[in-house]
């Protein structure tokens, strides 16, 4: 008897579809342009456009293996990050160093997006690899900090990251008072 139920549900299960669908059933194509390079160029239609094509929103990049909302986070995309959250974006995806878009959006002092992240609930406890949470990135003093912006900085300018020490050092005590 229990063979010829295992034998019928081996029957049923092999006749559907066990194939994973796509959380669209539009025939929307995603565009050109990769989902990272939308999001750092602001081109909020291609963004929309891989939402509706159901592209990976939390798709890595192959350098350091950033979701989209890390890079939002890190080059101040605003509207971006907003767009990517409110469509479902792994609000604790963490990249390669184990940082997540609230460590970036703190790190590089991007207030809105951290406020977007805490108010869905972004996990303030996690750490990344070097054993910092969101917090410990802001909660030293700018100087003990100023030469991992100047590496990064050197880095990333070519994609267009621009840095405002004045910036950065006068609010880094209000991302840290946001996120205690």
């Amino acid at each position: 008897m229990i063979a010829l139920v295992a034998l019928t549900v081996a029957m049923l299960l092999s006749a559907c579809n066990t194939q994973p669908r796509s959380k669209t059933s539009s025939t929307v194509q995603a565009p050109d342009v990769d989902i990272h390079t939308a999001v750092l160029t602001g081109n909020h239609a291609a963004l929309k456009q891989h939402l509706a094509a159901g592209t990976n929103i939390n798709e890595k990049d192959p350098f350091g293996g950033s979701s989209p909302l890390i890079s939002a986070a890190v080059f101040g995309k605003t509207e971006e990050a907003k767009i990517l959250i409110d469509a479902g974006a792994d609000l604790n995806f963490q990249n390669n160093d184990g940082s997540t878009a609230l460590h970036s959006a703190a790190f590089f002092c991007r207030p809105e997006i951290v406020r977007l992240l805490l108010d869905k609930h972004a996990d303030k406890s996690i750490q990344n690899k070097f054993g910092a949470t969101a917090l410990q990135t802001v909660s030293g003093s700018f100087a003990e900090s100023k030469n991992i912006y100047d590496v990064i900085g050197k880095v990333l300018e070519p994609m267009g990251l621009k840095l405002d020490y004045a910036y950065i050092e006068k609010t880094r005590p209000t991302i840290a008072e946001m996120l205690k």
